[in-house]
């Protein structure tokens, strides 16, 4: 089957670019009203926030945009002594980005190369999934600990989430974007604590804070595009919901 050429010519509602300009706009007026952490800072964030728009759009794009996020982020985490982000980002994140964007390109849906086939996991795929995230944490909060890690607790319960949103989102699961929503909340509790000391790390909150909501929505159309992909496999038949 012969790929659709893709367009940005209305690819995004006028909904998804309200919340990409909303989005992008709130990031960058924090990056100058509190002093954000240099202008690499700034551009990571908006590259993140970008990439999640097209992430929830099920795009590659996304998984590219990621990418280049993670090396940023990772540095910025550096510079306050978060290793665990740092360490998550740059040889966890990262890694998995590459390897989310050659399993999306590998799955299109009926040869739409903008679209990703959705994907269900298993019971049993989740509960070792749970598994490998629980001994993941195990490990990850001896190493932070010893690398003397700001901050260890939420750190480590970043690694945690970090991993299972990456595992889902290479899976092309649904949940992955509910697993990043997670971790949004606990980065911003992290950035929190960092901006106590550091008034400039407000922008990070602020960006993270973003991400919870452009996370939020790339679950609802994540399963949107899930039951409408279901819909067509089926013949136009409504799929039954998952219990």
């Amino acid at each position: 089957m012969e790929k659709e050429r893709f367009s940005l010519r209305g690819y995004f509602t006028k909904g998804e670019l309200a919340l990409w300009g909303g989005s992008a706009a709130l990031i960058t007026v924090a990056f100058f009203v509190f002093g954000g952490e240099g202008v690499p800072s700034l551009i990571a964030s908006l590259l993140g926030v970008t990439a999640l728009i097209f992430c929830a759009k099920g795009n590659p794009a996304g998984q590219v945009m990621m990418l280049v996020f993670c090396v940023f982020y990772g540095a910025v985490s550096y510079t306050f002594s978060y290793y665990g982000e740092m360490i998550t980002y740059l040889c966890m994140a990262a890694p998995m980005a590459v390897v989310s964007l050659v399993s999306w390109l590998r799955n299109p849906f009926k040869g739409t190369v903008a679209q990703v086939r959705v994907n269900r996991i298993t019971l049993r795929e989740t509960a070792l999934m749970l598994l490998a995230t629980a001994a993941v944490t195990w490990g990850f909060f001896f190493l932070l600990r010893a690398l003397g890690t700001a901050n260890l607790l939420p750190s480590t319960l970043s690694v945690s989430t970090s991993f299972a949103a990456a595992y889902l989102m290479f899976r092309r699961s649904e949940y992955f974007a509910l697993a990043y929503a997670l971790n949004d909340i606990v980065l911003v509790v992290l950035w929190v604590f960092a901006s106590v000391e550091e008034r400039a790390y407000i922008s990070i909150v602020i960006c993270f804070a973003v991400f919870f909501v452009n996370d939020i929505y790339g679950y609802i159309n994540w399963r949107r595009m899930r039951i409408r992909q279901e819909r067509t496999d089926n013949g136009g038949t409504a799929p039954t919901e998952e219990k």
